[in-house]
């Protein structure tokens, strides 16, 4: 149950109302931003909630199932606040949303109303709106582990232990050109094999895109050359000379976990499990079909 200052349920029961909402944006790399629908700033829980950059909101949906409940947020992009380079470059996604609402007249009398994640999220021109994700949202995301051929660890995470900062396991470089969107050639590379990095892992430490990581869909030499192609266009221009570092990826089959990193104890997969060609098989008149054993 919400708990309401008893001074702030006065005012609510009250014909006249001084409230506006407050929205505090938490994004996964720490950076906390505050926005209000008032006309002044307003400070709640320690974060200033700006004035004057359009932000509202939809009615929130909540039910007494486990259905998800959810709502919308809507504003202006803002050189100085929230801008369409930073929602284009993934440092909003998920980040964690808190709605409070405030007697503007006293800040100290406020009640959070819902928190919830950022979902999906759409541009228009120079406004942004954002799906907001109940709590209930967690209730439908895939948990458990599954029965599958291939490894379901991340390679250098806990389950695979690997230690990625072992040599032979990363590097660093700058690019050298850029090939098209997604593709750069690159220098300081030359000395690991070639598709050792395929399905690594890419951090800018310099350019328009530093502190951004991105997935690298294709390792490879032509020519002499170290060509990387990266699994999205990147939402800055890379300029020649924008430095990074780089991790090893695995493309989590048996063979590789055992051949390339000798960590087979640690396969988190079943790579022996019938695949769907097995499953829907019909009987072979050729094959030995009494009923016994397949080894037998």
């Amino acid at each position: 149950m919400r708990a309401i200052p008893s001074a702030l349920q006065a005012k609510l029961d009250g014909g006249v109302t001084t409230l506006a909402r407050c929205w505090i944006v938490t994004r996964r790399d720490g950076v906390v931003q505050g926005f209000t629908e008032h006309d002044g700033d307003l400070v709640i829980d320690g974060v200033t909630c700006r004035a004057g950059t359009g932000f509202g909101a939809s009615e929130a949906t909540s039910r007494f199932d486990l259905s998800i409940d959810g709502a919308e947020i809507s504003g202006a992009l803002a050189a100085d606040s929230l801008t369409e380079a930073d929602l284009a470059a993934g440092r909003f996604d998920a980040a964690q949303v808190d709605t409070w609402l405030v007697d503007w007249s006293d800040v100290s009398l406020s009640v959070l109303l819902t928190r919830a994640t950022l979902g999906e999220v759409k541009r228009e021109g120079e406004a942004f709106s954002a799906e907001l994700r109940g709590l209930a949202d967690k209730l439908s995301q895939e948990s458990g582990r599954l029965y599958t051929a291939r490894c379901t660890a991340d390679l250098g995470d806990a389950r695979c232990k690997i230690a990625l900062a072992a040599a032979g396991m990363n590097g660093a470089g700058i690019v050298s050109r850029q090939l098209g969107a997604s593709t750069i050639a690159v220098e300081g590379l030359g000395d690991f094999a070639e598709g050792i990095f395929t399905a690594g892992c890419l951090t800018w430490t310099s350019g328009a895109n530093s502190g951004l990581a991105v997935e690298i869909k294709e390792h490879r030499v032509v020519g002499g050359e170290v060509q990387l192609t990266l699994w999205q266009a990147m939402s800055e221009a890379i300029g020649e000379g924008d430095a990074f570092t780089i991790t090893a990826g695995c493309d989590k089959r048996f063979e590789t976990c055992r051949d390339r990193f000798a960590n087979s104890i640690n396969f988190r997969g079943f790579p022996h499990i019938p695949g769907n060609d097995f499953v829907i098989a019909g009987a072979d008149a050729s094959a030995n079909n009494d009923g016994g054993s397949l080894n037998s």
